[in-house]
């Protein structure tokens, strides 16, 4: 079963907070995790697991409850990539918070209403903010689930049209992913109906075409993940799929290539053939630098 771990992040930590999150990472001091089980249960967190990190809250030297109807500022939540692991990196200017937790942020919540959670999170993140912010755990997502599925969708009656190849493993991660998309979609594509993919160059209904990262999501940093400049509309046409295993590539000059992966059958090489040597559409230098990693690590090509 899946866990959740809510960590309190207070006002002063703030720095803390936006590096941790630019970096994927979050850590303690030891002396916080040496306090009655709190190492344990950090161990005890698993890949897929969920961590949320709850910023600017009111005073928590209140009686259990206390914090039922209080509202947080920011809420940030991710899955656990890496699990308890000890590193001497320099992260942090003000400390060293040698055990971390590698993370992925899947939502970052800030309305100028502030945010409420369920009572059960509301109070594990109490408990963390009198722990000095040491991780409490609560077993299941389904706190977290209620949350994610009472926000506003990202566009308004639309479908993602998005196609998964992470393998989530609960319903909020599910959800979470596809707001992620449906952010990325509309920050790159606004409310088009139609749109022409960048690879067949074909015009289709804006369902049938991916906001597809071009370095891909699970090696590109946060920040690499928001940059308009690593998306590109790939359609489902069959397009994403070569370019996501790198049957096709895009080269220096922004020309489409067919990869000696595509050579795997021989309907698969005349798929990739009728692409190549066509230009990228809307092709913007920026792209570059993901199409040489797009190159380099997934069609494995200079």
């Amino acid at each position: 079963m899946q866990k959740t771990a809510y960590v309190y992040v207070p006002t002063p930590s703030k720095t803390n907070l936006e590096v941790g999150l630019a970096r994927g990472l979050w850590g303690w001091r030891s002396p916080t995790l040496d306090r009655a089980e709190s190492r344990q249960a950090v161990r005890s967190l698993n890949e897929g697991d969920l961590l949320v990190l709850g910023h600017r809250g009111p005073n928590s030297r209140v009686a259990p409850g206390g914090w039922n109807s209080a509202v947080l500022q920011r809420v940030i939540i991710g899955e656990i990539i890496r699990p308890l692991f000890s590193a001497a990196e320099a992260v942090w200017a003000d400390d060293d918070y040698p055990e971390r937790i590698g993370m992925d942020v899947l939502e970052d919540v800030s309305p100028p209403e502030g945010v409420t959670l369920g009572s059960g999170a509301m109070e594990a993140l109490r408990l963390s903010a009198n722990k000095q912010g040491a991780a409490v755990l609560e077993a299941g997502v389904i706190e977290v689930t209620r949350f994610v599925e009472s926000l506003p969708p990202v566009i308004e009656g639309s479908d993602t049209g998005s196609i998964n190849h992470d393998g989530e493993t609960s319903t909020a991660t599910t959800v979470l992913r596809r707001r992620e998309q449906a952010k990325m979609r509309r920050a790159r594509f606004g409310n088009a109906t139609r749109l022409t993919c960048a690879i067949c160059g074909r015009v289709l209904p804006s369902r049938f075409v991916r906001a597809a990262h071009i370095k891909r999501r699970s090696a590109a940093s946060r920040v690499e993940r928001l940059m308009l400049a690593n998306i590109i509309p790939a359609c489902l046409m069959g397009c994403d799929e070569l370019f996501e295993h790198g049957h096709i590539y895009v080269d220096r000059t922004g020309t489409i290539k067919a990869s000696p992966k595509a050579e795997e059958t021989a309907d698969l090489a005349a798929v990739a053939a009728r692409l190549a040597d066509q230009p990228v559409s809307g092709l913007t230098e920026d792209q570059e630098p993901f199409f040489s990693w797009h190159r380099r690590n997934v069609a494995q090509q200079p």
